[in-house]
């Protein structure tokens, strides 16, 4: 899941929640992982995402309910900030970095923020993320992959596949890995209706519940 900005294109830690044993994962993995995102209260990650061309792009991301999100870009467009306060509706962007002008001031739904699927700034955390693949999953099935490593943490994966006949633009499967403690999911794999890749995310370096101060968000 990380979202590709058209005019721009999430400092960072191991995860340190555990909400279940790493050595005993849960029966319903997604369930568990959607439980421990209900629990945290902020989170910081490097989402490092590459397309099916082999675009890359890398954003420093950060989330604090109830819903304030930071993204610092590193590529492209190295140096842009962005910044959705909820209690305003509103997106700040600094295309060229903080302190820098502009300052632009827009809905997280104007066309300069959404991405080529769709994807907005302000419904871009872990949450929305799972509660798409429960949605999914509910009207498709979903498949254990087992147990591996990745980056060095535990972690369970699973194959979630939507019902024949989905949009072409649409995500119509995820292969995602779970990590075993904080349930956050360390790498999530998209593919098309046509079997194809989407996007693969890299976000491995979690952190769960940091200190994120109110300056954070409104530089």
């Amino acid at each position: 899941m990380a979202w590709r900005w058209p005019l721009l294109a999430l400092l960072f830690l191991p995860p340190t929640a555990m909400a279940y044993p790493p050595t005993a994962p849960p029966a319903d993995p997604l369930g568990a992982a959607e439980a421990c995102f209900e629990a945290l209260h902020s989170y910081q990650v490097t989402l490092r995402a590459t397309d099916a061309a082999g675009a890359r792009e890398v954003i420093r991301y950060a989330f604090r309910k109830p819903g304030w999100v930071r993204m610092d870009f590193e590529q492209p467009h190295r140096g842009a900030v962005l910044v959705y306060a909820p209690d305003t509706g509103r997106v700040r962007l600094w295309p060229f970095g903080l302190g820098y002008w502009p300052r632009l001031d827009l809905a997280p739904d104007h066309p300069l923020l959404r991405n080529p699927r769709g994807h907005r700034v302000d419904r871009s955390d872990v949450g929305v993320l799972l509660a798409h693949m429960r949605a999914l999953r509910e009207r498709g099935s979903a498949m254990p992959l087992g147990d591996a490593q990745l980056a060095g943490q535990a972690a369970t994966g699973l194959e979630i596949t939507g019902p024949a006949g989905g949009r072409a633009d649409a995500v119509q499967r995820y292969r995602v890995w779970l990590a075993q403690g904080s349930g956050f999911p360390l790498r999530v794999d998209s593919f098309g209706a046509d079997g194809g890749l989407i996007e693969s995310v890299d976000m491995s370096d979690a952190r769960i519940d940091p200190p994120l101060p109110d300056r954070f968000f409104t530089p």
